[in-house]
């Protein structure tokens, strides 16, 4: 297994992270049991990259990190951790307004390292970008908190291009993390690119399309009970009926190739490019184990023809988001 690095000067982490929005009930029921077995998991394996954010459960992510470090001090040395901050929940009425502020940013790290009982983490996001602040202005902001020691690197979180080149201009960036799988490939349109000129990693969250590129996709029924998939797109009838039967011919495939059809979607990705860093999310230690098939698994030009055979870009049948969830993410091309 070949680690890759978390941005130009940054820690080498095992090819594959772990996604903690699933530490919150975001994708389903869990607890902090089934949350501190994955990192037990994870401690095992060797995967040392752990994404949270401030807002996942309203910092339910962030405490059960912080409770599993208090039981197991070594573990702080282990993991290379990233967080995010400047999402707030409109007082004024529904969805989410974003500060970008340095006294926001700075406040809301200051809990951050509270709850998940360290003194700094290895890297801050922006966790979407507030327009009326000039990005250079915001990468000048973390660029503060690297030096009071709060953060060892900066990053942001679903920006374009262009303003990764702006923000990168005034403070280096480590990593843009975005969404991206076989059934997002937006960030092909120059955010790859720009990351792997720049030296930047590239996150790629929700690299198993939100359980539709897994053997087991979340049942139409279970998505009913999810606030944010049943307002999504793909997981709209007859958009979600659609998508799990246009992955059948991919699960064959990863059935042939010897792999959980997950494990496949992201080794994948990881063929993409050196600097593609991928976080899946999970609530059981028995779907990491799948996920983690793709670390050891480099895939030949035969098989990766293959992929793109049955799931050519622009196979899925809705948008990412619909137009509340747009609101944030920087479109781009």
């Amino acid at each position: 297994m070949k680690q890759r690095q978390l941005g130009q000067g940054g820690p080498m982490i095992h090819p594959i992270g772990i996604g903690a929005m699933s530490f919150s009930d975001f994708y389903g029921k869990t607890n902090e049991t089934n949350s501190h077995a994955i990192l037990d998991a994870a401690m095992e394996a060797g995967v040392n990259h752990i994404d949270t954010a401030n807002i996942y459960g309203m910092g339910t992510s962030e405490d059960v990190i912080g409770t599993f470090f208090d039981a197991k001090p070594e573990a702080k040395d282990f993991f290379h951790i990233a967080t995010k901050g400047s999402i707030m929940r409109n007082p004024d009425g529904p969805g989410n307004i974003f500060n970008n502020s340095f006294e926001h940013l700075e406040e809301e790290l200051n809990k951050s390292l509270k709850r998940i009982s360290v003194d700094c983490v290895d890297l801050y996001y922006v966790h979407r970008r507030d327009p009326s602040v000039p990005i250079e202005e915001v990468a000048g902001s973390l660029g503060r908190l690297v030096e009071a020691g709060k953060t060892k690197s900066i990053g942001f979180s679903e920006i374009a291009p262009t303003s990764l080149r702006k923000a990168h201009a005034v403070h280096p960036v480590a990593a843009v993390q975005s969404e991206y799988s076989l059934s997002t490939r937006s960030p092909e349109m120059g955010l790859v690119q720009t990351c792997a000129e720049l030296g930047v990693a590239m996150v790629a969250f929700s690299p198993v399309g939100r359980s539709l590129l897994t053997d087991h996709p979340l049942s139409f029924e279970a998505v009913q009970d999810l606030p944010f998939l049943t307002n999504n797109p793909r997981f709209m009838e007859p958009n979600y009926s659609a998508n799990v039967g246009a992955v059948k011919p991919f699960r064959a495939l990863a059935a042939a190739f010897g792999m959980s059809t997950a494990g496949l979607a992201i080794a994948w990705l990881l063929a993409q490019g050196e600097h593609i860093i991928p976080i899946p999310g999970t609530r059981f230690v028995s779907h990491f184990e799948e996920l983690l098939q793709a670390a050891d698994r480099s895939l030949t030009e035969d098989e990766l023809t293959a992929i793109e055979e049955v799931l050519p870009v622009g196979w899925t049948h809705g948008d990412r988001y619909s137009v509340a969830q747009w609101v944030g993410p920087e479109k781009y091309c």
